[in-house]
C-alpha cells in the first residue's frame, strides 16, 4: 500500500505576471529587468500540479527565499476528487 509520504507533489508560485512581444524578450540580456504587474505587498499564487491552491507571501530565510501561506483556497465539490470508500 502506497503511503502519502512517496506522493511527489509539483509545487509552483507564481509572482506575477508580464506581457511584451517576442522581440524585446529575444533582446533581453544577463541583467534585464522584467515588469511584474504586482506590488511587493502582493500575495504570490501557490499551485500544486497545476491547480491554484493557495495565496502566500514572499519571506526571507538567511539567504534563501521562502513562502509564508496566508490563504489556503478551498475547491467547489464539482472540481474535488472523487472520494472512494473502501480499501484499495
Amino acid at each position: 500500500m502506497t503511503t502519502f509520504d512517496e506522493i511527489k507533489v509539483d509545487i509552483s508560485v507564481v509572482l506575477g505576471e508580464s506581457e511584451m512581444p517576442v522581440h524585446q524578450l529575444l533582446r533581453m540580456g544577463r541583467g534585464a529587468v522584467i515588469d511584474l504587474d504586482v506590488s511587493e505587498d502582493d500575495d504570490v499564487m501557490i499551485y500544486a500540479n497545476n491547480t491554484l491552491v493557495a495565496r502566500g507571501q514572499v519571506v526571507l530565510l538567511g539567504e534563501r527565499i521562502g513562502i509564508s501561506i496566508t490563504e489556503v483556497l478551498m475547491r467547489p465539490p464539482e472540481i474535488r476528487p472523487m472520494r472512494i470508500d473502501g480499501p484499495l
